[in-house]
């Protein structure tokens, strides 16, 4: 299909709007981590490398930091087992009750993020009578980063289709050795998006955390929502912000690479 001149002209323009809304925001928060200023304000009444000094000795920060990221690779690692096995029992095996399975395993994401928060406060305290703490915010975390996994395999498993399987089957290969060599194989790059999507939704969840975390345990999005507005933390808060958008892009490079690798191969 070809587009006149026109037509180019204001997606053009639509395109460079919606980045603009995305971007813009982004670009504030980076000149404003080298404000002079303590507190948000436009235009920066000066310029200084003070505050990105400070991000990186403040002791609290570092350590939601490390809180973050060991509570999002352990849900991570916990999403990508069960989502998979979920997936593959879902796809490839017909049994009773089975869409009430799977709307079952979507639900987790779609509820909102309070009643989510309330709900598992609630069983983790009075039911299971657990105390609020790490374990408790990987398990909460845990139960939305299975959908997005779960959702990423199940798509790779329908396009696949089994004849791949059935054939390791018809030469030999046990349940094992087929999804080692052949399945697998299929879903490498379904996996690597799913886990690294499932990774940034536990990284960046304060809701739920807020109701799960008890008074322990402090990640960094709690953290920062306890900075943003305290005498001079925001350009700190601001410098923490920039440095994360820098480290995503790393795993969104790698995943596309990946994909693009695969796609060639086939």
């Amino acid at each position: 299909m070809r587009l006149g001149r026109a037509a180019r002209a204001t997606l053009g323009v639509i395109t460079g709007i919606v980045l603009a809304i995305i971007y813009l925001p982004l670009g504030i928060v980076l000149v404003n981590s080298f404000s002079t200023s303590q507190a948000l304000v436009w235009p920066p009444p000066g310029f200084t490398l003070e505050w990105w000094a400070r991000a990186f000795t403040n002791q609290g920060a570092l350590d939601a930091v490390g809180t973050s990221v060991l509570v999002a690779l352990l849900a991570t690692s916990i999403a990508l087992v069960l989502g998979t096995l979920v997936s593959l029992a879902l796809q490839r095996y017909r049994f009773f009750g089975r869409d009430a399975v799977s709307l079952l395993v979507i639900l987790p994401i779609a509820l909102p993020g309070i009643v989510t928060g309330i709900a598992l406060n609630n069983a983790f305290r009075t039911v299971l009578d657990l105390r609020l703490g790490l374990l408790t915010i990987v398990v909460a975390h845990a139960t939305f980063c299975i959908v997005t996994v779960f959702n990423n395999v199940i798509a790779r498993l329908r396009r696949m289709g089994g004849s791949l399987e059935e054939a390791s089957a018809d030469l030999g290969a046990g349940l094992w050795t087929t999804f080692r060599l052949v399945t697998f194989p299929q879903l490498r790059s379904a996996l690597l998006a799913g886990g690294l999507l499932a990774f940034a939704l536990s990284f960046d969840e304060i809701i739920v955390t807020t109701f799960t975390a008890g008074s322990g345990v402090k990640t960094l999005p709690i953290w920062i929502l306890e900075n943003l507005f305290r005498p001079n933390q925001a350009p700190v808060v601001n410098v923490i912000a920039v440095v994360l958008v820098l480290l995503s892009i790393i795993p969104i490079w790698v995943a596309q690479r990946v994909a693009g690798a695969e796609a060639v191969a086939r």
